[in-house]
């Protein structure tokens, strides 16, 4: 494996990757805009489908089974034909996301679902060969460079061969008891692997221990794709859903170096950040992201959290990847409204995070109404606010209130915020306080301020210089009638150097 990575400052060991710097790009960009798009999408049934359509008894297998036939039949080698992305516009798309303040786009390469959103020469199974017959991925690297974005790419496919396993099963009720469903069938193995090694028809359906396999053949195969993505598309961000793949098998094997087919994660790695060196004189400017909390996992990259965030600041920039409702589209989901998602933008950013958002697409390639509507009022807030994000470094703490975002796996309820709670970000001397919520009194209280700190000004963004005072050290702002924006409002309080 060694000869196969580009030469570069890195090596594939966790010494040399540890030597990682997250570069200015990065922690200054605050907000990425993701498309977590692909076939999936086409029953617009939500996400992991085409696993769940090979469970017998899932809310997604009764969906399938009656609009379009038992997975023997038809299963997800025909729903991936399905796919047209007809209306896909990536140049209107990345426009809207730009203005909704994206400072850098990713692009979903493969799910789970081992069909490739690129022009893979070694995988048949890919966009350009089937279903939409278009390179999804450089169409939206396109869009993005054109308007200097940083472009990222996500990979699914680490997890993919026991993931699939449940297509190698068969009904054990009903008229289609018995029956294999096509997963068995071996001209579509290449789609759906040899992976019956995981399959055990009474293990639990939600059961996906091993997240990672141990196969050798499927660690080689993951570093071959990682390679030839990282070739064609020179990603400044590469993503995998999940911990280091093939080092770490999700935090239960040992760190050991000792078997290379165990080193793959660190090969790709390495891979990612000689090419990037190679791009800008031997400086690695991309990002790998990952899910494992171990220093010595996360120090390789910026570690991200998926759907949480963290209790307060990280000293090492992180980032929350989120969705506005499903990560596939789903016509039953509840989405999040704006005020919502900007308040998890201001806490994240608040904590030395970067924010990654999903807005789920449709088959066709548009997005709906509600989605228009979420980035609409983000760019409105953007407009008013975006001096306060962008480019900003954590202040001495992260924020002041008694209320506080649940720290939960997968929870994301909504905090009820007071006019008393505050999330700080700095640049230079300028202290960036967000309010959570209006006061009823038009004032703003702010007592995380030592008696060094002397305050010059005070203005509120949207509108300009207000009144203030700060006495014993509390900084005591008046607040205009008319707040100029109905989200989370800031004041930019300026500090004497």
């Amino acid at each position: 494996m060694k000869e196969t990575i580009a030469e570069g400052p890195f090596k594939p060991t966790f010494e040399s990757l540890g030597k990682f710097e997250c570069p200015a790009w990065f922690r200054d960009a605050k907000l990425g805009i993701w498309s977590h798009w692909g076939a999936q999408s086409v029953p617009m049934y939500g996400d992991w489908y085409a696993r769940n359509l090979y469970i017998e008894g899932s809310e997604q297998y009764r969906y399938h089974l009656r609009r379009y036939g038992h997975p023997s039949k038809f299963g997800y080698k025909d729903i991936v034909q399905l796919w047209k992305a007809e209306k896909f516009d990536p140049e209107g798309l990345m426009d809207l996301y730009a203005a909704a303040g994206a400072k850098y786009f990713v692009a979903q390469a493969m799910h789970h679902d081992n069909f490739f959103n690129y022009d893979s020469k070694i995988h048949r199974w890919n966009s350009v060969n089937m279903g939409p017959g278009k390179d999804i991925v450089g169409l939206w690297k396109e869009a993005a460079s054109k308007r200097g974005l940083p472009f990222g790419v996500t990979e699914h496919m680490g997890a993919t061969f026991s993931w699939y396993q449940w297509n190698k099963g068969q009904d054990k009720n009903g008229p289609y008891k018995g029956v294999p469903y096509d997963g068995n069938d071996p001209r579509y193995e290449d789609l759906y692997l040899p992976n019956r090694e995981h399959y055990d028809p009474d293990r639990a359906h939600h059961d996906l221990d091993p997240w990672y396999t141990s196969n050798p053949w499927w660690h080689r195969r993951w570093l071959d794709v990682m390679k030839e993505v990282i070739d064609l598309y020179q990603p400044d961000l590469l993503y995998s859903d999940g911990g280091l793949p093939f080092v770490n098998s999700w935090g239960k094997s040992d760190l050991s170096l000792d078997n290379p087919d165990f080193a793959a994660g660190l090969h790709a790695v390495a891979h990612l950040y000689n090419t990037s060196a190679a791009r800008n004189g031997g400086v690695n400017k991309a990002v790998y992201n990952q899910k494992d909390r171990r220093k010595e996992i996360y120090s390789l990259g910026v570690l991200d959290i998926e759907r949480s965030q963290e209790p307060d600041i990280k000293p090492e920039a992180w980032q929350t990847d989120t969705c506005v409702g499903d990560w596939f589209y789903n016509v039953k989901t509840v989405y999040k409204q704006p005020a919502h998602v900007i308040e998890i933008l201001i806490d994240i950013i608040a904590k030395n995070g970067n924010l990654l958002l999903n807005i789920p697409q449709k088959p066709d390639g548009t997005i709906d109404d509600e989605c228009k509507h979420i980035l609409k009022e983000m760019a409105g807030w953007m407009a008013v606010c975006s001096e306060g994000v962008y480019g900003t470094r954590p202040f001495r703490v992260s924020g002041e209130g008694q209320s506080r975002v649940v720290i939960d796996h997968f929870k994301e309820d909504r905090v009820e915020w007071s006019g008393a709670d505050f999330r700080f970000t700095q640049k230079g001397n300028t202290l960036y306080a967000f309010q959570m919520r209006w006061p009823d009194d038009n004032r703003a209280v702010i007592r995380s301020l030592t008696p060094e700190e002397k305050v010059r000004s005070v203005r509120l963004l949207g509108v300009g210089e207000v009144p203030f005072e700060q006495p014993y050290g509390t900084l005591v702002v008046s607040l205009p009638s008319h707040r100029p924006t109905a989200y989370v409002n800031c004041l930019a309080i300026e500090l004497e150097a």
